[in-house]
């Protein structure tokens, strides 16, 4: 988990002063009450989030969209924390009211982007996007905005230039894109250019992020960091929609709150940061041409996450399994349409010894790769280490 909060608030190293004024200083206008306009966040002398937005002026606009906050809940029931959150936006975007708010949802340990429309004087919220690291939304420098027009996004003061999926910088006023022509099921690269500031006293040339699509369903918050760029090969020719389902690699693990079942929640399983895939091998199904066989890993906010894809040979669909939490033995069902299989996968050393069950049949039986016909019944092989064995259970689907 630790790991993951470094990664998950990535600016937080860079940002080392910037919640030093949080809670500071009063905002115009603002009842004692009401939520704070923008967000009391510096980098030196610059204010990460300010409010943004031709309504960040006005009192009663704030009060409403306070109302409406005040009165929303998350999935399992849990309040806005008001005093650490903030409009970070509200005005009128081609004729349409739209604000956004930094929400601290502490019941969840989570972050939430609320983004809310009106309907005469009242405000309500329209979508909501979950973040599972406290702080993220005050500590990122882009944050996705969904409108009629196409996607847009919402940049801090931080952020010197944005770069389109096309390479092409993106308009901004009042903080806020142009709409961009996001597909629904594709991962698309953003790129921003952040400004020298005390934290970043040489800037960032390139902060790198992935869109996973404008079809990605509430509450799951649609953008992944992407430093180094190994995601977007990952993803290459991948459905980002597929890898959200409840069965693919990103949805296939849910959400659990204390003791409760979250359903509704942003799973387990879902992106964070640091998506990359290394090759398994080749894979040859029902006497057709061998497919690669991939591993796909990411960061969740419970830790790292792998996946298998399979891709075959003639440019079809590829096949994912659902997620399984790293461990030393990794063990995958793989829905192979007519033969769904079993993927045992391991890093291979001098002092690891694999072992099946008596009689059982591999497909693939080679260093650090087993595969074979899904089992009816449960069966367990293990993997044996100089200090530790490993065991994991296949079948009984």
């Amino acid at each position: 988990m630790a790991s993951v909060r470094r990664r998950g608030t990535t600016a937080t190293a860079l940002l080392a002063l910037l919640l030093a004024a949080t809670g500071c200083g009063p905002v115009a206008g603002r009842q004692p009450a009401d939520l704070r306009v923008g967000y009391d966040s510096l980098d030196g002398p610059l204010t990460v989030w300010p409010g943004r937005g031709s309504l960040a002026e006005e009192a009663t606009t704030t009060a409403a969209i306070t109302t409406a906050v005040r009165s929303w809940r998350s999935p399992v029931d849990d309040r806005v924390h008001l005093p650490s959150s903030g409009i970070l936006f509200s005005g009128t975007v081609a004729g349409t009211p739209l604000a956004l708010v930094a929400a601290d949802v502490p019941g969840e340990s989570a972050s939430w982007l609320l983004q809310l429309g009106r309907d005469g004087d009242r405000w309500r919220v329209d979508h909501a996007t979950e973040y599972t690291d406290p702080g993220y939304l005050v500590y990122a420098d882009v944050l996705p905005v969904r409108t009629a027009e196409g996607r847009r996004y919402l940049t801090s003061a931080r952020v010197q230039r944005l770069l389109g999926p096309d390479g092409r910088t993106l308009p901004t006023t009042d903080g806020l894109s142009e709409p961009v022509a996001v597909p629904a099921c594709q991962a698309v690269e953003l790129t921003a250019t952040l400004r020298a500031t005390r934290s970043l006293p040489r800037g960032r040339a390139a902060d790198r992020l992935l869109d996973l699509g404008t079809a990605t369903a509430a509450p799951r918050y649609p953008l992944v960091r992407d430093e180094t760029g190994s995601g977007r090969r990952a993803l290459s020719g991948l459905d980002t929609c597929l890898l959200a389902d409840t069965r693919g690699p990103f949805g296939s693990v849910p959400r659990r709150i204390g003791d409760r079942r979250a359903p509704r929640s942003a799973p387990e399983s879902w992106p964070m940061a640091k998506i990359a895939v290394r090759s398994l091998g080749e894979l040859a199904v029902g006497g057709g041409e061998p497919g690669d066989l991939e591993q796909l890993s990411w960061e969740s906010a419970t830790g790292t996450m792998t996946a298998v894809v399979y891709r075959p040979a003639d440019g079809g669909r590829p096949v994912l399994s659902p997620a399984d939490r790293s461990t030393t033995l990794q063990a995958y069902y793989l829905p192979m349409p007519g033969q769904p299989l079993a993927v045992l996968s391991w890093r291979t050393s001098r002092d690891a010894s694999f072992a099946a069950p008596p009689g059982t049949t591999r497909l693939v039986d080679r260093p650090g790769l087993v595969v074979l016909a899904q089992p009816d019944r449960r069966q367990t092989f293990s993997l044996a280490g100089t200090e530790k064995t490993w065991y994991r259970s296949v079948g009984g689907r």
